[in-house]
């Protein structure tokens, strides 16, 4: 995941490391929090939409501390359309796996 989310963000040294795997950590936390199923936001998901969700909070995320302001903002608005749109789609939610 580290490999995918430095990819994303065009990073190639590993001076972030660190940063950047609390940062994906807590992408899964946010997504959680948003009614995510846990059991999807696992660091070895293969979920094509999940780990563009995540990598998008980490551009969010990470162009604050080390970027630009109006790039932060575009990755925070694709992340909550993608975190809102997981939200409402069946198989990724907690409600929408109980039974």
């Amino acid at each position: 995941m580290l490999e995918k989310v430095k990819k994303a963000l065009m990073i190639s040294t590993n001076d972030y490391d660190d940063e950047i795997i609390d940062l994906i950590y807590a992408g899964f936390i946010d997504l959680n929090i948003g009614d995510i199923d846990p059991d999807l936001t696992v660091y070895a998901t293969t979920d094509p939409a999940i780990i563009r969700a995540v990598e998008t909070y980490c551009g969010y995320q990470f162009e604050i501390l080390h970027g630009s302001l109006e790039r932060s903002n575009a990755f925070k608005k694709s992340y909550d359309e993608q975190k809102s749109q997981l939200s409402m789609a069946s198989g990724y939610t907690v409600w929408s796996t109980a039974e």
